[in-house]
Order: C-alpha cells, then sequence, then structure tokens
C-alpha cells in the first residue's frame, strides 16, 4: 500500500506543479512569447478548462478499462501536455498545451481515492488519500520554488521541460507499483447523477468555484504584485513561492488537526471568512513588504486548509455519486482557478494596478462563505454541528 502512496503522491506533485508553477514565471513567459502579462494569466484558465472537460468523461467511462491502465493514460497526457507547452512559441499553442495538461487532472485524483478504497486497509483510507494529496501540497513547497528559481535563471522552459520529464517518473511508478485491478462498481450511469437533485452539493460546489477564485485572481498575479508593488527583487521570488507553499502544507495539516474539535462546516466556513479579510488587507497594504508577504502566507493557507472540509462535505452529499462528486469538486475548484485568474486580469486590463487584483479576490472568497451558510440554512441550524 505505501509504494501505491508514493506513485499516486508523486503524480499528485506533477500536478502541483504544472498547475501551480506557472505563477511563478508569468513574466518571463509573457516576455519570452511576447503576450501581454494577463495573457500569459490566461495559461491558468486554460488548465482549468482542461480539468472541467476530462474529470467527468473520465469519471463516467473509468470502469470499462482497467485503473492502472487508465493512470497510465492520464499520466502520458500530462506529459504530452507539458512538452506541447514547453515547446509552444504562440499563444494558440500555448494554450492548447495547457488544456491537455489539465485534461487529467481531476481524473487523476478520483481514479487515484478509487485505487486507494481497494488496496488501503479498513479504516486507513482516509490517511491514504490525504498521503495522495500531500503531493500536491510538496510540490508548492519544493517544487514549484524550483521551478520559479529555473525561470529566472535560465528561461520558463526549463520548468516545464522538468515537469515533463517528471511525469515519465510518475508513469514508471505506475507500471511497478499500482496493481491491475478494476472498478466494479455497478452504480448505473442515472443513479450516479441522483444526488445532484439536491441543491446541497450544488453550494458545496459553490463554495469550492468561489474560494478558490477568490485566493486565484490574487495569486495568479502574486510574481508582478510582489516584484511592482510590495518592492522585493526578482531574485527573491523563489523564496517568496517556498513560504506561500509551507503554508499551503501547514494550512493542510491544521485544517485536519481541527477536526477533532470542530466539524468540517465550521472549519471551512471560518476559513473562507479569514480568507477573505486577508485579500482585502492585501489590497491596502500589498505596499508594505511584510504585510504582503504574511498576508500571502495566509491566503495560501487558507487555500488547502479549504480542501479537506470542503471534501468531507462533498461525499457527505453525494452518495451513490462519490466518484462523479469528486470529480465534480476538483472541476469546481479548476473552475475557480479560472474565474478567478479572469477577473484578477480585468483589473489589470482596465488599466489599474496589480493591487487591485485583491479587490475581486475578497468578493469572490466571501461568496464562498455566503454559500455556506447557505448551505448551512438548507440542512438546518442543527445541521452545522454535526455536517
Amino acid at each position: 500500500m505505501k509504494k501505491v502512496i508514493v506513485s499516486l503522491a508523486l503524480g499528485t506533485f506533477g500536478l502541483g506543479m504544472a498547475e501551480f508553477g506557472i505563477m511563478g514565471v508569468l513574466t518571463e513567459l509573457a516576455k519570452d512569447v511576447q503576450i501581454s502579462i494577463p495573457a500569459a494569466g490566461h495559461m491558468i484558465s486554460w488548465y482549468a478548462l482542461g480539468v472541467v472537460l476530462g474529470a467527468p468523461i473520465i469519471a463516467l467511462f473509468s470502469n470499462r478499462f482497467s485503473l492502472k491502465h487508465i493512470m497510465v493514460f492520464l499520466a502520458l497526457l500530462c506529459l504530452a501536455g507539458n512538452v506541447i507547452f514547453t515547446l509552444s512559441s504562440s499563444y494558440v499553442m500555448l494554450a492548447i498545451g495547457r488544456l491537455v495538461s489539465g485534461f487529467p487532472h481531476g481524473a487523476f485524483f478520483g481514479v487515484g481515492a478509487i485505487i486507494l478504497t481497494k488496496v488501503a486497509q479498513p479504516g486507513r483510507v482516509t490517511a491514504a488519500v490525504a498521503g495522495m494529496i500531500s503531493g500536491m501540497t510538496i510540490a508548492n513547497l519544493i517544487g514549484v520554488p524550483i521551478g520559479t528559481w529555473l525561470s529566472h535563471e535560465f528561461s520558463w522552459r526549463y520548468t516545464f521541460w522538468l515537469i515533463a520529464a517528471f511525469n515519465i517518473a510518475v508513469m514508471v511508478s505506475i507500471l511497478m507499483w499500482i496493481p491491475d485491478i478494476a472498478d466494479e462498481a455497478k452504480t448505473t450511469l442515472s443513479a450516479q447523477f441522483r444526488f445532484l437533485k439536491s441543491p446541497a452539493p450544488w453550494l458545496i460546489f459553490a463554495a469550492t468555484l468561489f474560494g478558490n477564485a477568490g485566493v486565484f485572481a490574487w495569486f495568479s498575479y502574486i510574481k508582478p504584485l510582489m516584484i511592482f508593488v510590495s518592492g522585493y527583487a526578482e531574485t527573491t521570488m523563489p523564496a517568496i513561492m517556498m513560504l506561500v507553499g509551507l503554508g499551503m502544507v501547514l494550512g493542510n495539516m491544521l485544517s485536519g488537526k481541527l477536526s477533532r474539535w470542530f466539524t468540517p462546516l465550521r472549519i471551512a466556513m471560518t476559513t473562507d471568512l479569514v480568507i477573505a479579510i486577508a485579500l482585502a488587507l492585501i489590497f491596502f497594504f500589498a505596499w508594505n513588504k511584510t504585510a504582503s508577504l504574511s498576508l500571502a502566507f495566509i491566503s495560501c493557507a487558507g487555500l488547502f486548509a479549504l480542501s479537506a472540509p470542503l471534501q468531507i462535505l462533498l461525499l457527505q452529499n453525494a452518495k451513490g455519486g462519490e466518484m462523479l462528486g469528486a470529480a465534480g469538486g476538483q472541476m469546481a475548484f479548476n473552475l475557480g482557478s479560472a474565474v478567478g485568474a479572469f477577473c484578477g486580469g480585468m483589473m489589470l486590463t482596465a488599466g489599474l494596478t496589480y493591487q487591485y487584483v485583491a479587490l475581486p479576490a475578497a468578493l469572490l472568497s466571501l461568496s464562498a462563505m455566503i454559500s455556506l451558510v447557505l448551505y448551512s440554512r438548507l440542512k438546518g441550524h442543527g445541521a452545522a454541528a454535526v455536517q
């Protein structure tokens, strides 16, 4: 089981580098390909669109093939997408590369979770899934800063060559360590969609989308904001990206610790409020180096502190369609990335300075909290104590 978890964690590490590594190379990418920084920010949206398209397709047809073979195919798509992106010299080819790169993202988490339910011992499934997800948080702590450094010292293409090469290692680990098993669930297609008749999962999807959109409206442009507004030297960006990556790791850990005393709903609502306040303060204090860095740490910690509680709420409200619910959560998360990057880019396109991206960011995070408040009311005031 440990080898299976390591293999899946390697996969989420590669996905994390591909998804979040773009933020640390935006300025170099825009300059090299001769596009604007907002246009370079669209690459975040194209990746998210790939997730939205790929997750439900693979989720619905996963039981037709061996899970191991599906995972190999997903890793191959990651490799192909990052190679296309690395070799691109036009906006169109860059967009295609990001679209292909994002296609396997949501499905990887969904199929990986099914594999772990089959190989993990009873009572250890949650810990196993957490181990798989840890690859993404470690990517933000170590992988993304390394990619940012490579981009600054050499070229942004070196960063994505590294990601592409890493996916070869992921494919090898899947072939060696993932057992050749299939999803034998007999749930009909219509039964998988039945949970969507309730408004509850839609409110959780909305909270996931708005929460991620809020952070990404600002985080998508963290590099130019830190350089041109906060006044940090470009050479410090790898260290800054490592710090916010540490925030993501610690936020995920803190969320797990708090679950001993507080419900997932309470943790998620409180976290969204904290993020909204932090993003609003970034607008007012981005010019101050210490404040800007501290608030960046808090915002990124909150982003991954939301992951586990929202996933638990989704599973509680997706009975009979857990696989589709997990894919839907990833779709909402990455659609939020696209919405956030677009909203932040709108402020820049309007000619406003970089700290203005924090205004729509704060409003989106506040919308996430409101979605959870509505969910709480839907379930009844007593539900907040048990959900």
